[in-house]
């Protein structure tokens, strides 16, 4: 059902485009398969069939435990940890209250107040007041008063309901906010997680080139015993061993401050945490579909919080339209009321009184046009906003598809290399102790190695890092059901 506030404002451009975007979900829902590309003309949306990088199939959407398919049980410990712990979400849960407060007292100008009084006074009239002339007598007078008085306004205009209605998108917004810092939360847990295995991978990676190294530089120092090395052949041997523990120091930098960040992530100092860690490769790497665009408009809380903010704006800009107009106030009181407090409650003292008031603007400086400006241009802002969610959730997912597309390429080219490179090493060692090698061959197959073998490791982690972002970028698992459970959870909270 639409509000009376948006047949009111169908005339204007904003508030036709707001009124499509309230039906967009079951349009999306009614048409996921075939959805044409000028769906939503008026926003300037054009939704495509398929991602460039993506397959042209529907796909269902992916499951709210999607860390657990990586395959690692302290990721999962984290992950648990972080939905109960995170800071973040923790703030945007107190923002949830606030906006459910903020509903209410915009929902209360639907109803009449009313206020009760009890009055009890005791006064002296000096008797110079009532004679102009001695002796001057005072007197003393006392006045007892019960009442009630009661106000409403007619909402003639739909101004009142057009603020309870403000109130209660702007609170729906915050619930989708709250997903949004959810989901940014588990997102930030897991690559932080996957950058302290990385740390871990590439620093047993330096380690063992230092071993390497080191015993490269033994066999050249027998060589030397006996004459078929130099000094210079050692020199150069001996900064390729300390380049290689030179790198140790930023790889534990790295390590460490990982490990911090991701106590902080999951509510924590960082001594109070201890994060095993482990290897990149003993993750598994899982499987998962892109779908059609158009399923996505379903499936991120950011595209719902836009939605939200921007249907809570437009009755926002009703109720500013709705301002130039006359207001109608009715008014009544009642009681008793008496000079002696044992006559209070008699019939006899009864007092009731009723008013009706219009009141309409007429000179205010142009104060009430230039809200109604204001609060347009607030409503432009948001459609331009809401416009560049959706372009940026579809962006999200085609460069999540690329970079999986192109590291996953990337990792299998960079294994191949590290395999050629190992075996040339191999080949180098032997004839190095055979004495039938130079040492710039030997240099240079060297660092051909551990460079290969670090870069292999750095790949690997953008590949995983990829599948983070493409299951964040896909809503991770937030759904349609998700959307409804937080517009009952706003009803419920008026």
């Amino acid at each position: 059902m639409m509000p009376g506030y948006r047949r009111d404002l169908a005339g204007h451009a904003v508030a036709h485009s707001l009124f499509r975007l309230s039906s967009a979900a079951a349009i999306t829902l009614g048409l996921a398969g075939c959805l044409p590309a000028d769906l939503r003309p008026e926003l300037g949306v054009a939704v495509t069939r398929s991602y460039a990088a993506g397959d042209r199939s529907s796909a269902s959407a992916v499951s709210p435990d999607w860390p657990r398919l990586f395959r690692s049980s302290e990721l999962n410990r984290l992950v648990e940890r972080a939905s109960g712990a995170n800071f973040d979400i923790a703030i945007a849960m107190t923002r949830i209250r606030q906006a459910d407060a903020q509903s209410r007292i915009g929902a209360a100008t639907l109803y009449p107040t009313l206020s009760g009084s009890a009055d009890a006074s005791r006064s002296l009239r000096p008797g110079t007041l009532g004679s102009k002339r001695g002796p001057f007598s005072e007197s003393v007078g006392n006045q007892f008063s019960l009442g009630l008085s009661a106000s409403y306004e007619l909402d003639f205009w739909g101004k009142n309901r057009a603020t309870a209605d403000a109130g209660r998108f702007a609170a729906e917004a915050t619930r989708f906010d709250r997903d949004v810092v959810a989901l940014t939360a588990v997102a930030s847990v897991t690559t932080t997680y996957f950058q302290v295995l990385a740390a871990q991978d590439r620093l047993r990676i330096a380690r063992e080139n230092i071993a390497v190294a080191e015993r490269t530089l033994k066999v050249i120092q027998a060589r030397l015993s006996v004459g078929t090395a130099t000094q210079l052949d050692i020199a150069q041997q001996e900064s390729v061993v300390a380049q290689q523990k030179a790198s140790v120091p930023a790889l534990e930098l790295s390590l460490r401050q990982a490990r911090v960040t991701l106590a902080v992530l999951i509510g924590e100092t960082p001594a109070a945490v201890t994060i095993k860690g482990g290897s990149l490769n003993a993750l598994a790497v899982p499987t998962v579909r892109a779908g059609l665009p158009s399923q996505l408009l379903q499936r991120r809380p950011d595209i719902a919080e836009a939605e939200a903010r921007l249907t809570s704006q437009e009755a926002t800009l009703h109720v500013a339209r709705a301002a130039l107009y006359p207001s109608i106030q009715l008014t009544g009181q009642g009681g008793l009321e008496s000079a002696l407090l044992k006559n209070l409650l008699r019939p006899d003292a009864a007092f009731a009184s009723a008013a009706a008031g219009l009141v309409q603007p007429i000179l205010d400086g142009g104060n009430l046009r230039a809200r109604v400006e204001l609060e347009r241009g607030t409503a432009d802002e948001l459609i331009a906003t809401y416009r560049k969610t959706i372009v940026s959730a579809f962006a999200d997912v085609e460069n999540a598809l690329i970079a999986i597309q192109e590291n996953t390429r990337h990792e299998r080219l960079q294994g191949e290399v590290v395999a050629s490179a190992r075996r040339a090493y191999a080949i180098t060692e032997q004839r190095l102790r055979e004495g039938t090698i130079d040492i710039v061959t030997l240099l240079n197959t060297q660092q051909t190695l551990f460079q290969a073998q670090d870069q292999l490791s750095q790949t690997r982690l953008q590949k995983l890092s990829a599948y983070v972002d493409l299951f964040k970028a896909l809503g991770g698992g937030w759904t349609e059901a998700d959307r409804r459970t937080a517009i009952i959870a706003t009803e419920a909270a008026e």
